[in-house]
C-alpha cells in the first residue's frame, strides 16, 4: 500500500502556508554531497553542509516535512531513551553530552535563522501513572541534574496543577525542553538551506543508489542520475528497500496516532497545561500531549499497524484523552505518522560504506535529535569532526522484518497488559 499524503485533518497542515516552491530534479547533475530525504535530519544536514561551503544537493520524494517531521507532536525533548549513566557506559560521556544538548541545538538554530515555527521553551514533564514508576523517574532526573540540567520533581498535586490531567502520581520536569510547529520548522529549514546555497528538489524520488567508483550514483525516473562523492541517507522509517536494504529493515515502522480539539475556552485554558509545558507518560504504551496552534489540546499515542481511514480508528486514543481530561471537548483533527522504533529504543547510526552516512530509529525523540544529528553529520563530512555517537559499520536489522506487523502488534498488546498490571 502506498503512503497517503499528509491527511487534510492534520492540525499542522491546516495551520501552515504553502510548502517551499521546489521543482523536481529535471536533469542529471553532480554534487559533493547528496542528501536523500527532506525531513529534519536531511534538511539540517543540507543546511549545515551548505553553510560550510560544501556543494550539496537534497532530493525529497514528496515535499519537505512530508513524513514524520511534518506529522509529529512537535515536542522538543533532549536526551535519548536511555538514562545518562547508561549512555556514558554505552557510547561515552561525549554522546551523553550531545544527547543532553539536542534541544539547545534546535532552539539556537531556530533563533539564529529567525524561523517562525511557534517555538516555545516551556519545558517537558515525564509523568508516572503508577507508584512503581516513581523511583525510576527520580533516578533519571537525578542523573541529568548531576550533569547540570535544569530539572525538578513534581509530586501528585503539583503535576495535576501543571497538566490539568488526572491519574498521575508524580514526575520530573525538564526545563531544557519545549515545543514548536513541526511542519513550519521543516519549511523554514528548507528555505534556510536554499538561502545557504543548497540545491533542493521535491517530488524527486530516488529509485536506486549504488557505488560509482569512489563515489555514489543515484538513479531517478526518466534516466536522470546524480553522482556524488558522499551521501547522507536521511529517510528513516520511510526508507525504500531499493535504497538500502539494511536501513529499511532496521526499525519497526510504527504508527503514531494524534488528535486535536477545537480551540479551548478560557475556562479550560486556565486549568489545562496553564504553563505551556508538554507531557509524555512513562507507560510502555502511553500518550503524549500539549497545547497546539490556536490553543487546541493535542494528544498522541501508538496506534495500530494498519493505516487509519476513519474517525473510528482513533477511538482508543480518544478514550485515553477522556480518561486524562474528561468530557466536554470536541475533536476537530485526526492524523497519523510513521515512527521508526527499535527493540532497544536506541538509534541506529551507521557508516555502512565509504562516503555514506545513515541513521534511523529516533524512537520518539526525533524533533531535537534529528536536527542535531543532521548538524553533526554535516560537521563530520565537511570538517572531519567526529560523530557524537560511534557509527556502526553495518546497520543492525530486525529478524523476520516482514512480519513486523504481527510481532509488533503482539508486543504492543503485551506491553499494554504489563502497564495494566503495574501498581
Amino acid at each position: 500500500m502506498t503512503t497517503p499524503p499528509i491527511p487534510l485533518h492534520s492540525i499542522w497542515a491546516a495551520t501552515t502556508g504553502p510548502a517551499p516552491d521546489l521543482l523536481p530534479l529535471g536533469e542529471s547533475c553532480r554534487a559533493d554531497v547528496l542528501v536523500i530525504g527532506g525531513g529534519f535530519q536531511g534538511l539540517s544536514g543540507a543546511l549545515h553542509l551548505a553553510e560550510a561551503g560544501v556543494d550539496t544537493l537534497l532530493l525529497e520524494a514528496e515535499e519537505p516535512g512530508f513524513g514524520a517531521s511534518g506529522r509529529n507532536g512537535g515536542q522538543v525533548i533532549p536526551g535519548l531513551k536511555d538514562d545518562p549513566d547508561v549512555l556514558d557506559a554505552l557510547w561515552g560521556p561525549e554522546a551523553t553530552a550531545f544527547a543532553g544538548a539536542t534541544a539547545d541545538t534546535l532552539f539556537a538554530l531556530v533563533d539564529r535563522l529567525g524561523i517562525d515555527c511557534e517555538a516555545e521553551r516551556g519545558g517537558w514533564i515525564q509523568a508516572g501513572n503508577k507508584t512503581v514508576h516513581l523511583a525510576g523517574l527520580r533516578a533519571r532526573m537525578a542523573q541529568w541534574q548531576a550533569r547540570g540540567a535544569d530539572v525538578d520533581w513534581l509530586d501528585a498535586g503539583e503535576i495535576a496543577h501543571a497538566t490539568g490531567a488526572r491519574g498521575f502520581h508524580g514526575g520530573w520536569r525538564d526545563r531544557r525542553a519545549g515545543k514548536l510547529h513541526p511542519l513550519k520548522l521543516a519549511h523554514g529549514l528548507a528555505r534556510a538551506a536554499q538561502q545557504a546555497g543548497a540545491r533542493l528538489h521535491s517530488r524527486s524520488p530516488v529509485a536506486a543508489l549504488e557505488r560509482d567508483g569512489t563515489g555514489w550514483r543515484a538513479r531517478l525516473a526518466g534516466g536522470i542520475e546524480v553522482r556524488a562523492e558522499r551521501v547522507i541517507l536521511a529517510t528513516n522509517a520511510y526508507t525504500p528497500g531499493a535504497l538500502d536494504r539494511d536501513l529499511s529493515r532496521a526499525v519497526v515502522p510504527a504508527h503514531s496516532f494524534q488528535i486535536a480539539t477545537e480551540p479551548l475556552s478560557e475556562e479550560a485554558l486556565a486549568r489545562v497545561l496553564p504553563g505551556g509545558v508538554c507531557v509524555s507518560e512513562i507507560r510502555r504504551v502511553g500518550t503524549y500531549f500539549r497545547l497546539g496552534p490556536q490553543n487546541r489540546l493535542m494528544i498522541g499515542g501508538r496506534g495500530s499497524f494498519r493505516e487509519p481511514r476513519a474517525a473510528a480508528d482513533f477511538a482508543g486514543l480518544e478514550a485515553e484523552f477522556t480518561a486524562l481530561f474528561g468530557t466536554g471537548f470536541r475533536i476537530a483533527h485526526r492524523w497519523f505518522g510513521r515512527v521508526g522504533m527499535t527493540p532497544d529504543h536506541r538509534i541506529r547510526l551507521g557508516e555502512p560504506a565509504p562516503g555514506m552516512l545513515a541513521a534511523t530509529g529516533f524512537n520518539g525523540r526525533g524533533v531535537a535529535l534529528s536536527v542535531a544529528l543532521g548538524k553533526a553529520m554535516a560537521e563530520y563530512l565537511a570538517r572531519g569532526v567526529p560523530l557524537p555517537i560511534p557509527p556502526e559499520p553495518r546497520i543492525r536489522t530486525l529478524p523476520l522484518h516482514g512480519l513486523h506487523r504481527v510481532y509488533g502488534g503482539a508486543a504492543i498488546r503485551f506491553y499494554r497488559l504489563r502497564d495494566r498490571l503495574d501498581r
